[in-house]
């Protein structure tokens, strides 16, 4: 609920009212959104269209996912006049291309058009220095922040912060790509905390942070704030290029995609960081408020062929053990958790690991095994074929359970113990549903998941491998270049959409930054060296109306009636004005 004083009285007045209005969505919107807030959806009658189309109110855009060996998943954006293919990554916030200023190995090595600084960059002044990955696996990315307009799914905004990178050994400016769209909460945007910086360099804080994500804030809470979507949200799934071709990779901003009923989706609270876990300190405008930091959500039980694996024993580092919870991340290959469950998972699948954890896990190539995890009380399984890859070239006998490794343990700003990168979202599609982004307690952020694992899954993986053996010991693979056709949703008749036209190979995959929010440091974002605002977006956890789990708050509640209220709002106001007539 909102936390000042008026806007309590406000809200238990409100009933006594005007019982047939909804609840506004959003206290941050220049206007009242499209469709109204949410859970459950509303369905608008609506057509997709080409991205110069101005015929209909636009409620969001959806373009197609750029897939390399399914380890990169890209799409494309247009930024100034180029456009060019970034990796996906929900695990970070941040956009950033390679620039042209950019010479290190990994630069010079990549064949995708560098981004020209010359031509309608404009720098803030400030830079970043952007740390991804875990102890193992960390590289960087460092650069200027500007602004320069932005174009993604049809999607366009003007002056949107990115940075013009100049130094990194990340691995998404290889295999065609050319940088990183980090899909993540505002506050975890270092660019927006650089770009803040060099606009107000006396601010102190987080009013600013926050009052600022409108105008400097990553692209897609931007198009929120701004009211140029629908639904504050996005769905992915991703497609299957190894082992056996299938499925679709998509993003849909704005909307559900047009195939999904909200009814079949799993709705989950996001975890909200308190300013001690490395979460945003609240402003003073809402003083009681607690924000996300990342797409994380709490995990219930890890099953492994439909049973329960023990629970970890693995102590944070640093902090109070918290509850077990998962980062869902794009940008990560792999599935990532807890050493001492990772090793039983492999030991129970592979004889040649339980023999010697050094070696690898090595299983026959047919015999599927199905991790799974329980989220809001259902279990989300990871298809059998995503739970393996080929070993050797010319050997569809004996595979590997190469996507499954252990990870870093909770630690501040990372309460989380497993990281689900694609062979999960390729196993199931994802909903994120930033909420409310100024006042997280009247509209909640949320994930939704829905299983996208056949019943005959196991059959499936037995037919690869046997098309496979008889493909002299090659599974099937293909690569997928990120599609630069995107479609506008808008609001009108329902069309089908037309094929998207592919371009641009993928780029490179990364995982999420290793620090903390850029706002829960105590340095501002001031140098190339310490991109940080001084606190981040942390949020008390609520059960989005439609998840099986927690009781949702009065706010979601007065929504989910939103159809009703809006059909006797019109009677009701008539009544009313006939009685003061008589």
């Amino acid at each position: 609920m909102y936390t000042s004083s008026w806007c309590t009285l406000f809200l238990v007045l409100l009933p006594a009212l005007v019982p047939a209005l909804p609840l506004p969505a959003r206290t941050t919107s220049p206007r009242s959104r499209k469709g109204g807030i949410v859970l459950p959806f509303n369905r608008h009658s609506r057509r997709v269209a080409a991205r110069d189309a101005d015929d209909g109110e636009v409620l969001g855009g959806t373009v197609g996912l750029g897939d390399s060996a399914d380890l990169f998943y890209t799409v494309a954006v247009t930024i100034g006049n180029s456009t060019t293919a970034v990796n996906l990554d929900t695990g970070s916030s941040d956009l950033w291309v390679m620039s042209t200023a950019c010479r290190t190995k990994q630069c010079r090595q990549s064949n995708a058009k560098p981004y020209d600084v010359s031509e309608s960059f404009k720098p803030s002044g400030n830079s970043v220095n952007l740390r991804y990955g875990d102890s193992t696996t960390g590289t960087h990315a460092d650069g200027p922040v500007g602004r320069d307009t932005v174009t993604l799914a049809g999607l366009t905004l003007e002056d949107q912060t990115l940075a013009a990178i100049n130094d990194t050994n990340n691995s998404a400016v290889g295999n065609g790509g050319a940088g990183i769209l980090g899909l993540g909460f505002p506050a975890q945007s270092f660019v927006q905390a650089a770009a803040i910086s060099a606009e107000f360099p006396s601010t102190s804080g987080t009013d600013t942070f926050v009052e600022q994500t409108a105008k400097s804030g990553p692209i897609v809470p931007r198009l929120i704030l701004a009211d140029e979507i629908d639904d504050p949200l996005f769905a992915i799934t991703l497609q299957r290029n190894t082992i056996d071709v299938s499925g679709e990779g998509q993003i849909t901003i704005g909307q559900l995609p047009e195939d999904v009923d909200n009814s079949t989706i799993t709705w989950v609270p996001v975890r909200l960081y308190d300013p001690v876990d490395g979460g945003l300190e609240a402003p003073s405008f809402a003083p009681n408020e607690k924000y996300p930091l990342r797409w994380e959500v709490e995990i219930d039980a890890v099953y492994l062929d439909g049973k329960k694996l023990a629970d970890s024993t693995q102590e944070p580092t640093g902090i109070k053990k918290p509850s077990v919870s998962a980062l869902i991340d794009t940008g990560n290959s792999l599935m990532r958790g807890p050493s001492d469950v990772v090793n039983n998972i492999l030991s129970t699948v592979s004889p040649a690991y339980a023999a010697n954890p050094n070696a690898q896990p090595l299983l026959p190539c047919d015999e599927g095994h199905t991790l799974s995890f329980q989220i809001g009380g259902k279990l989300f399984p990871v298809d059998p074929r995503d739970f393996i890859s080929q070993h050797k070239r010319g050997d569809a006998t004996n595979c590997v359970a190469s996507s499954v490794v252990s990870t870093d343990p909770p630690s501040l700003g990372a309460l989380f113990s497993w990281n689900l990168g694609d062979p999960f979202l390729k196993s199931n599609m994802v909903v994120f549903y930033y909420g409310n982004l100024t006042h997280p307690s009247v509209d909640p952020p949320r994930m939704g998941f829905v299983s996208l694992v056949p019943q005959n899954a196991e059959a499936l993986l037995d037919d690869a491998v046997e098309d496979a053996q008889k493909a002299g010991g090659m599974f099937e693979a293909k690569a997928d270049s990120a599609p630069t056709a995107s479609s506008l949703i808008l609001e009108g008749a329902t069309d089908a959409p037309g094929e998207s036209t592919s371009s641009k190979p993928a780029p490179a995959r990364t995982s999420s930054p290793l620090t903390p929010s850029p706002l829960a440091t105590t340095a501002a974002a001031t140098s190339p060296a310490s991109p940080t605002p001084s606190s981040a977006p942390t949020g008390a956890a609520v059960a989005p109306a439609a998840s099986p789990s927690p009781r949702p708050n009065s706010a979601q509640r007065a929504l989910g009636h939103g159809g009703r209220w809006r059909a006797l709002a019109l009677p009701t106001l008539a009544l009313l004005l006939s009685l003061c007539v008589l």
